[in-house]
């Protein structure tokens, strides 16, 4: 036997000792489980037979709250057991087919045998929890496997630094218990496993990346130290992936520290929630909390505006260029989302702080209880060194107060009577108790008295519940009027500012849509810092950890306001500026950008290498892009991309729907069919949707299944499919400069095929592109 066979042999055996010794844990668990559930069930349904309950005296109330005390203890204790007992199971599970990846043999200076350490999913001791057989590749010692070759070599534990040599790296591709493939390997992660799993169909949901995390995508996994870790990567970069990793290894780091309510994850639409909602209970951890900025937007909002949402930005942008008010709108997009807007809001709440305030009329079923006038009048004559929130919560306080007595005064009046004589029964039955609590004796003459009183005050306290709540919830301020005026030009200049040169078109259509009691999305973001500067600010302090994706879609003024939402919380802020797809980002700072940031507590990682597409996709899609030569291609080799060009609309769908039949002849599981707009996508599922098995994705999508999709490109953001149609890349649909970077974020979708169809000539996107890159088949009428 070679020397070889030798080595592939004891791996083998290890690989079946480890296997055997998981099966022999979950036989363990499963009778230990099994017991602790009936015993909790049972405990459930007798939980009341084994309390004694004795109410007669304070003593015996004080032993029968310590009774049930100790059952609900007890019942809690064997939950959390079972719970312990069923997530060991759950990892125990995902071991048992792939117990492990990886190895590294780490000679520790002073030793003189080296540690064979194996690397998984999770960690396993021997029967005897003595010695690992697995370490969870989270583990400090694991980083080695991630960030050295054979050699010298470190690794960090608290307080110390461990420092030795690696022997020996090796890695494993273990499937069903038997080894597959074996090889020995350097710093970067084995060609031959990331071969494997790259050219595998696209899923429906993102998976793992463990046992292929790259030396660069370790350092963001493992970063400790920055409250700013600001990714830049390239599209198919895996910085997505990273981000996920890193929230397993913080909730392993910080176990009974933080846990999966403390993070946070701003994704960038629903799509996108649904694709990576199973990477972390892979990892046997809970999911964070997910949102979309739109979302929270909408949340502080209520129902008080039609919020705007960046999608319908999106379409605007793309499909409204004729419009009288394109121009003013862009310019207002791109001031609102910039840092010199938030310092005009910035001037204008000082201004505030001693004149302008607005306030309504506080009224009760038409009558006007307190004028605004009133309002500004007490507010005003507050000390001007309190803050303006602080202000705002003594007018409140007076407000109620001033109410309160007001209540007393009204319980005279003719109305209260007439209204008490109608009252329900369970009023009357309710008041009788209450007087009853009070020694109520029905002989004595003044019971009567009592009782109308109470009826009184009764129904005063319900009318004037509403005005009550109203005050409580600072109603009587005018937030939308407070920011309508700051559009006045002549306030902009009394604050100092010189107004852009159309700032009056930008402001008609400001008001214009607050006068429907619509909000634009780029207002949304200025007119909740306005109303938390007013009102007092709305922090989370609950959130530790905010991960921002696709942060090249985000303005700096978001940034701020985020940075104000999130006091205590440190961010992963991840993008490509290369997919700045939105108006205010495209020739404008991003989160991505240099200057946002105190350098001292900013660590930045760039990201080059695409491993998601094919080489030839990648060079492809290196030409679209001004800085394409920094983007390094995985060697994953496959088709070229071709380019199909149509004279007639017919040709073009007949030569689509030929495309897709051939995709799902080869396998392909999921095929994306992008358009530019969701206005375009809907007119093309009209045409295809009896040609074609086809499902139409917009963005109140969920989630998606395998199968061939229709949607516009820009919902396609962070998602990848086996297989990528451009459903027209003309240069009438793709001509202006700015549509550059949505048709680059199409194209790099693609994982193994990428196809271009044009109805006459193609965009010029495609004038520096390489021709080498892709292969051009002419008229679709011949596919």
């Amino acid at each position: 036997m070679t020397e070889k066979n030798e080595e592939w042999q004891k791996e083998q055996q290890y690989v079946s000792f480890v296997v055997k010794e998981i099966k022999r844990r979950m036989k363990s668990i499963i009778e230990n489980v099994g017991h602790l559930k009936e015993g909790i069930i049972g405990l459930r349904k007798t939980f009341w037979e084994d309390v004694t309950i004795n109410l007669d005296d304070a003593h015996e109330v004080g032993e029968t709250f310590t009774s049930i005390k100790q059952q609900a203890e007890m019942l809690s204790e064997r939950e959390r057991t079972h719970k312990h007992f069923y997530k060991q199971m759950k990892n125990l599970e995902r071991l048992k087919d792939s117990p492990y990846f990886g190895r590294i043999d780490f000679l520790e200076d002073g030793e003189k045998q080296p540690e064979t350490v194996y690397i998984g999913i999770a960690s396993l001791m021997d029967e005897k929890d003595e010695d690992f057989l697995i370490y969870d590749w989270r583990a400090p010692i694991s980083s080695l496997y991630y960030n050295y070759s054979p050699g010298p070599a470190q690794y960090e534990v608290p307080e110390e630094v461990i420092k030795g040599n690696i022997e020996l790296k090796r890695q494993y591709i273990i499937r069903n218990g038997e080894m597959k493939s074996m090889f020995d390997t350097g710093v970067t992660i084995g060609d031959e496993m990331l071969q494997e799993v790259l050219s595998n169909t696209a899923n429906t949901q993102m998976k793992s990346i463990v046992a292929t995390i790259q030396k660069e995508q370790n350092e963001i996994i493992r970063d400790e130290k920055s409250k700013y870790l600001l990714v830049q990567g390239v599209a198919g970069s895996g910085k997505t992936s990273a981000a996920l990793q890193r929230v397993a290894y913080l909730l392993y780091r910080y176990r009974g520290k933080m846990d999966a309510d403390n993070i946070m994850l701003f994704s960038p639409n629903y799509l996108f929630n649904s694709y990576v909602a199973t990477v972390l209970p892979e990892l046997g951890e809970e999911n964070m909390k997910q949102s979309t900025f739109q979302e929270y937007l909408q949340f502080r909002l209520g129902k008080k505006f039609t919020l705007d949402d960046p999608f319908s930005q999106l379409e605007y942008l793309h499909t409204s260029k004729q419009e009288e008010d394109y121009t003013s709108r862009i310019q207002g997009i791109t001031f609102k989302a910039s840092l010199k807007y938030k310092e005009l809001l910035d001037k204008y709440v000082k201004y505030l702080s001693h004149s302008g305030l607005l306030f309504k009329d506080i009224t009760s079923r038409g009558e006007v209880l307190f004028t605004a006038e009133d309002i500004k009048n007490y507010f005003y004559s507050l000390e001007s060194s309190i803050t303006i929130p602080n202000r705002v919560r003594l007018t409140a306080e007076w407000l109620l107060k001033r109410l309160a007595e007001m209540e007393k005064e009204e319980r005279k009046k003719d109305w209260v009577l007439e209204e008490s004589e109608l009252l329900d029964k369970e009023d009357y039955l309710e008041t009788y108790k209450e007087l009853q609590k009070d020694s109520y004796n029905e002989d004595t003459f003044n019971d009567l008295e009592e009782e109308q009183a109470l009826l009184a005050k009764k129904v005063v306290r319900r009318r004037f519940h509403p005005v009550k709540k109203r005050i409580k919830q600072l109603k009587f301020i005018d937030i939308k009027s407070l920011y309508k005026q700051l559009f006045h030009i002549e306030l902009v200049e009394e604050l100092g500012y010189k107004p852009l040169k159309n700032w009056k078109e930008i402001s008609n259509l400001t008001l214009q849509y607050l006068e429907k009691n619509e909000l634009l999305y780029e207002d949304a973001t200025p007119f909740l810092y306005l109303t938390d500067q007013i009102e007092g600010r709305k922090t989370n302090t609950v959130i530790r950890h905010l991960f921002i994706d696709e942060a090249q879609d985000y303005s700096p003024f978001q940034l701020e306001y985020l940075k104000q939402l999130f006091p205590n919380s440190k961010m992963t802020i991840l993008g490509d500026i290369n997919q700045a797809i939105y108006a205010h980002s495209m020739e404008a700072p991003t989160l991505l950008s240099e200057g946002l940031y105190d350098s001292k507590e900013t660590g930045r990682v760039t990201l080059t290498r695409s491993y998601r597409s094919t080489k030839q996709i990648v060079e492809f899609t290196k030409g679209l892009n001004p800085n394409g030569h920094f983007i390094e291609a995985f060697n994953r080799q496959g088709e070229l991309p071709t380019l199909t060009e149509s004279n007639y609309k017919d040709e073009l769908h007949k030569g689509i729907v030929s495309k897709v039949h051939d995709l799902l002849k080869k396998g392909h599981e999921t095929i994306a069919i992008l358009c530019k707009t969701a206005a375009e996508s809907r007119e093309v599922y009209e045409d295809l949707k009896n040609d074609l098995d086809i499902h139409l994705m917009d963005k109140e999508s969920h989630t998606f299944n395998k199968g061939v999709l229709l949607l516009p490109a820009y919902l396609a953001k962070g998602i990848e499919f086996d297989a990528v149609i451009i459903f027209n890349a003309s240069n009438e649909i793709y001509g202006d400069e700015s549509e550059r970077k949505l048709f680059y974020t199409a194209c790099t979708r693609a994982m193994h095929e990428l196809h271009l169809f044009t109805l006459g000539n193609v965009t010029h996107f495609l004038d520096n592109v390489d021709q080498g890159t892709y292969c051009e088949t002419g008229s679709s009428t011949i596919l």
